[in-house]
């Protein structure tokens, strides 16, 4: 009998997937060209970052294109279809395995993946609408933390690394996995990391290569400041900047906020107890989050992986009191409920300019680290 639920319930969820791809999203995926187009240029041999391209700017170490070269290869509608199907199933391993690797889970599974859902829902569907790259990425990170919490650092290390190929936000774990104490992890991470910044010299030539990195860098810095005020980055840097106005004010108050989030990861690492079980998971998930915030082009849809931390302090509700239990939920409840259908376009749009996303994450933030220092995860 369960089996034939599950299979019901796999045709029944894979035919709202087709149906939405047909009907809605195989039609939109404008981040997806930007991939396509990037691994076209990249088996052509041609210069991967151009300004002519606007807005859709191709933003990823040049490594990256070469992922998109079989993609490139097939029509555009094969891919697409490739593409969303690669997604659903990242979307689905993202949120099993995060519910899976968590510990001292208390929480019945279904009320937890509800939770998820609920909150970062809407950034699951943004983030398949446009064709991302974010599910992918955050599931190579669970992956890594999967690893990591099972003594196979050198897989760690891989899984880490891969990510950084796909986003190069992952690169911050490098750092993170030296400070664990973590070698083995972190030199596997290393040298991944090193031998796929060089690989595109095979294509490019060593000169070429560099050239391609030196690009890749000043599309990346010359593309964020026109960004910071868009309503949808949700940035440490943005908020600064939507709240004072660009500039010099603005961004050292960002810098001195960003050091003060690093600073607090430290001490989230520094307080770890050994008594805790698999303390790996609150900092990769805590990690996972402020790369989000402290990246200057951190769009909210990205905040997605944040899905171990959402699960994380939702799991964590019936070990903490009742004022910060009000807290969790009401912080999660307007993230997930602050949707333009439901708000209207002036009241979502007010939303989004004053960076209360970014000021709700913050507190959420400040939950995890309490988390660490009352030692419940």
């Amino acid at each position: 009998m369960r089996v034939a639920v599950l299979a019901a319930i796999v045709v029944l969820v894979g035919g709202l997937a087709a149906a939405a791809f047909v009907l809605r999203v195989g039609g939109s995926m404008v981040d997806f060209e930007v991939y396509r187009t990037a691994g076209a240029r990249a088996a052509a041999g041609e210069p991967l970052y151009r300004a002519t391209d606007g807005h859709y700017q191709f933003k990823y170490f040049p490594v990256t294109a070469f992922v998109f070269v079989p993609l490139a290869a097939v029509p555009a509608a094969a891919a697409k279809a490739t593409w969303f199907a690669v997604s659903l199933g990242a979307l689905v391993g993202l949120v099993a395995l995060s519910v899976r690797e968590l510990p001292h889970r208390v929480l019945p599974v279904p009320l937890l993946v509800g939770a998820a859902l609920l909150t970062l829902g809407k950034f699951y569907a943004r983030e398949l609408l446009l064709g991302q790259i974010n599910l992918l990425f955050a599931l190579l990170v669970v992956a890594g933390l999967m690893l990591l919490t099972r003594r196979r650092d050198g897989g760690a290390g891989v899984a880490f690394a891969a990510a950084a190929i796909l986003k190069p936000y992952a690169v911050a774990f490098l750092p993170y996995l030296v400070g664990a104490r973590r070698f083995r992890a972190a030199a596997a991470c290393g040298m991944l990391l090193a031998a796929a910044l060089a690989a595109p010299g095979l294509a490019y030539g060593a000169a070429g290569n560099v050239e391609l990195l030196r690009e890749w860098w000043q599309t990346v810095t010359s593309s964020t400041p026109p960004l910071l005020t868009n309503p949808d980055n949700v940035s440490i840097a943005a908020m600064y900047a939507k709240w004072i106005g660009p500039g010099a004010a603005a961004d050292a108050v960002a810098l001195a906020t960003g050091v003060a989030f690093v600073a607090a990861f430290g001490v989230v690492v520094r307080l770890r107890d050994p008594a805790v079980a698999q303390p790996e998971y609150l900092e990769v998930a805590l990690l996972l989050t402020l790369v989000v915030l402290l990246a200057p082009q951190g769009w909210d849809y990205v905040l997605l992986v944040s899905t171990p931390a959402v699960l994380l302090l939702v799991n964590a509700l019936p070990r903490i009191g009742r004022p910060l239990q009000i807290l969790t939920v009401a912080c999660l409840a307007a993230v997930g409920l602050t949707t333009y259908d439901i708000m209207g376009r002036a009241a979502y749009g007010r939303f989004m300019a004053l960076s209360i996303t970014t000021c709700l994450y913050a507190v959420l933030v400040g939950l995890i680290v309490h988390l660490r220092m009352r030692r419940v995860a």
